[in-house]
């Protein structure tokens, strides 16, 4: 019997367009055939997020675009062009 898993991939990019460069990424893999940990490459595993979806992989989340408040143009946070990629195999 054939069951299917999700990965899942999780790229940060430049900006809010999918052509944009990844500058972080995460990779979690529930087939359990690896075990991605933050930091186990120094190249991202896609140059954008348009090389993703021509490999495959299922855009399922995007980050709210939110401007920055007046004043905190400059400020550093939590990188906000996050989008979440599947994919479904089967194991």
């Amino acid at each position: 019997m054939t069951t299917v898993r999700q990965q899942v991939l999780v790229l940060y990019l430049n900006n809010s367009a999918l052509d944009s460069a990844v500058i972080g990424w995460a990779r979690y893999d529930g087939t359990g055939q690896t075990r991605p940990t933050t930091g186990d490459s120094d190249e991202p595993p896609y140059l954008t997020g348009v090389a993703a979806l021509e490999d495959g992989w299922r855009l399922f989340q995007a980050a709210q675009l939110i401007p920055p408040y007046p004043g905190a143009e400059h400020e550093t946070s939590f990188l906000k062009h996050e989008f979440f990629f599947e994919k479904l195999v089967s194991r």
